[in-house]
């Protein structure tokens, strides 16, 4: 399908506003000019140096776009908006009265603001009835979230204030390359010592004080031998694990056969680096362990993330001021995104949806019977891949996500989508997903609009609208609120409204904002929650006196490694990772249509090592063959001593890397395996 390509009539603030950045978990703040200048903020603590990084300088290019969506389409030719909404309810009316409320499916995303997150959760259990809701921050910090809650009691990505690194005297960072995925995030680590774990030398490692390169896959059992190191050497804090955790004694056990010479075995790493990462560890006054997509992306995540965590809690790290363990969220609303109910299993304010106290408590700030809540749904790869199946679901909302891209065996969920009856999709672009749908509605962006993002701190901000967006463009909150109203809801399509509805069904949460206001978050320039009462200060350091837990103790939790879900062999020999580089964000969307970061990395490419690629006949620029057991992509040679001799590269952008990974789930967060699988390399003659 074509859409109309126009350049939309932006009108722009008289103005300066201040907001801020609409890519990562940083949420920079910057002020947008009359003119669209973008200028940094310095009163945001994430840059707070006046830092951007070039998305984010480039950012108001989004805002002129020529390949912007400006009208409704309907089985691609452009419909009016009465017309299409009226489509959209006709159709999931009928095809929810012949299969049922959980033929209708939802599927959101970790870069929609906390009242368009919320809102979809009430649409899709309230309105639609529907259990399948899923989103995309599954794919994302899902494994992280559900080690720190079997850990702590609580998800907060990082539990003190991103300042506090600095004032750290060592950070160990396991699988995050933030020097290319949120460059102003650099200038907060310590001008001391870092210890970067990565199989890739990336422009993080570069720098670092150490940099342990394991094997893809292996971060699990490098966990476990720096912990078999730190209590053989005498490094555990033993009066904090007495005070301030429980089940050490069963970790400790458990590590007999983690022996250091076994670890380097598996992982690639020498005994003598890892000896040096333990001891700079437990000699620090103040060290922290940060961990991101390359430790957690496994079919093992949550237990490898666990194992960094058992390190930290051995060390005496969390619930001290300056030291700890924090999970460094992607998507720029990734943690609020979690938190207010798109995800299948949870309600408003990080709430259980299987726990009847709080089906209660939503259900009547939602004025429904709480045994008309539906129950847990499926996760975001089993949403996608059961649909259009027998008993999976016909149709298909999508807001804010463009799984055609960010899925793993994405070519495989293209053709789920495919068998659909009915696929809606609401974006800014023509994404790879909306080219699909029968319906698209065009909807607004960061600067047209106002709402609130949750930053990887925990630090609710306001994204203030600064321009007018084109004339027939609609928020998704009043996408929402137009398919509610033919049902016969009534939804708030006001930010503010939605939000302070929000305040009030995750009062007495875990992620409890009851206290957050639009006028303290401009007043505080952001508030941390937990805040449960409009006196509260906001919670920035929440473990300090006691972890939320019921005894308010951190809890060990014994793991063990396993290989990958697939390992490499005679057909497959070498390990594929997956990864973002510094100029495009997610599934490219929006970065692949502006001018100077298109310019910067224009194509999908793969990394080889000098050796593989010598040992295979490929040279730079060469037009290979990556090959796997779930399809192959034609991409261009780069060739890198910066990534290990068994290993490969590709970033996530494009179509194509993630129509090779591995959809293989873990068990407890159902995160799929981006970060290892098996592939052959193959030189295109």
């Amino acid at each position: 399908m074509t859409p109309p390509v126009t350049t939309p009539a932006i009108g722009a603030a008289t103005s300066p506003v201040a907001t801020h950045c609409p890519y990562c978990a940083l949420q920079c703040g910057m002020t947008i000019g009359a003119d669209l200048a973008i200028t940094p903020r310095t009163d945001i603590p994430a840059n707070a140096a006046g830092a951007l990084c070039q998305k984010g300088w480039t950012a108001a290019e989004l805002l002129t776009n020529g390949e912007r969506l400006t009208t409704p389409l309907l089985y691609g030719r452009p419909a009016s908006w009465e017309r299409a909404l009226d489509h959209v309810a006709a159709r999931l009316s009928a095809i929810r009265a012949e299969h049922g409320p959980d033929a209708v499916a939802v599927f959101g995303g970790g870069g929609l603001t906390n009242e368009k997150a919320y809102q979809l959760g009430k649409l899709a259990r309230v309105v639609l009835g529907t259990s399948q809701i899923d989103y995309n921050g599954r794919f994302c910090m899902s494994s992280a979230a559900a080690a720190s809650i079997r850990a702590f009691g609580m998800d907060r990505g990082m539990p003190f204030p991103i300042t506090d690194l600095a004032e750290a005297d060592v950070v160990l960072l396991a699988g995050a390359n933030v020097a290319e995925t949120m460059p102003p995030f650099v200038r907060h680590l310590p001008a001391g010592k870092l210890i970067v774990v990565d199989p890739r030398r990336t422009p993080t490692a570069r720098p670092a004080w150490l940099h342990l390169q394991p094997t893809p896959g292996t971060d699990l059992a490098l966990a476990l031998g720096l912990l078999h190191l730190a209590v053989g050497e005498g490094l555990v804090d033993e009066p904090y694990v007495a005070e301030r955790t429980s089940g050490f004694e069963e970790v400790r056990t458990s590590l007999a056969s983690w022996w250091p010479e076994r670890v380097e075995r598996i992982t690639g790493v020498p005994v003598p680096r890892m000896r040096q990462a333990v001891r700079a560890l437990a000699a620090a006054g103040r060290a922290v362990v940060l961990t991101g997509r390359g430790a957690e992306q496994h079919a093992k995540g949550t237990d490898t993330v666990t194992a960094f965590i058992n390190l930290a809690l051995a060390l005496g790290l969390p619930g001290r001021h300056g030291s700890g363990y924090g999970c460094l969220t992607g998507q720029g609303n990734g943690q609020g995104g979690r938190e207010h109910g798109q995800k299948a299993d949870q309600l408003p304010g990080y709430r259980s949806i299987d726990d009847p106290a709080a089906r209660e408590h939503v259900a009547a700030v939602w004025g429904v019977d709480p045994g008309d809540l539906p129950g847990a749904g499926r996760s975001a790869y089993e949403l996608l891949d059961a649909l259009g199946t027998p008993a999976g679901p016909r149709a298909l909302l999508v807001f804010g996500s463009n799984p055609v891209v960010s899925a793993p065996r994405s070519a495989h969920v293209a053709g789920r989508l495919g068998a659909l009856d009915l696929l809606v999709v609401a974006d800014v672009v023509l994404s790879e997903t909306a080219a699909l749908a029968e319906v698209v509605f065009p909807v607004t962006q960061w600067a047209e609009e106002t709402g609130t993002m949750t930053n990887l701190e925990g630090r609710v901000l306001l994204r203030r609208r600064a321009v007018t967006p084109p004339p027939d463009v609609r928020t998704d909150l009043e996408v929402m609120q137009g398919l509610a109203a033919r049902f016969g809801h009534r939804f708030a399509a006001d930010p503010r409204e939605v939000f302070d509805e929000l305040r009030r069904a995750g009062a007495g949460g875990p992620a409890d904002y009851s206290g957050i206001t639009y006028e303290r978050i401009e007043e505080e320039k952001g508030v941390f929650w937990p805040c449960p009462a409009p006196g509260h200060p906001g919670t920035p350091r929440p473990f300090l006196d006691g972890f939320a837990t019921p005894d308010g103790r951190a809890r060990f939790v014994p793991v063990e490694h396993r290989p990958p879900a697939e390992e490499t062999d005679d057909d497959y020999p070498v390990h594929l990772t997956t990864g973002r580089v510094l100029a495009h964000y997610q599934s490219g969307a929006q970065t692949r249509r502006i001018g100077p970061l298109a310019e910067a990395v224009p194509e999908p490419y793969v990394e080889l090592h000098p050796d593989l690629a010598e040992q295979l006949e490929i040279v730079a620029g060469d037009l290979v063959r990556v090959c796997g057991r779930r399809g192959e992509e034609q991409v261009v040679a780069r060739i890198s001593d910066a990534i290990r001799r068994d290993t490969v590269f590709m970033p996530f952008h494009w179509e194509g890397a993630n129509r090779l990974t591995n959809p293989a789930l873990d068990p407890l967060s159902r995160m799929p395996e981006f970060k290892v699988c098996a592939v052959r390399v193959e030189r295109i003659a």
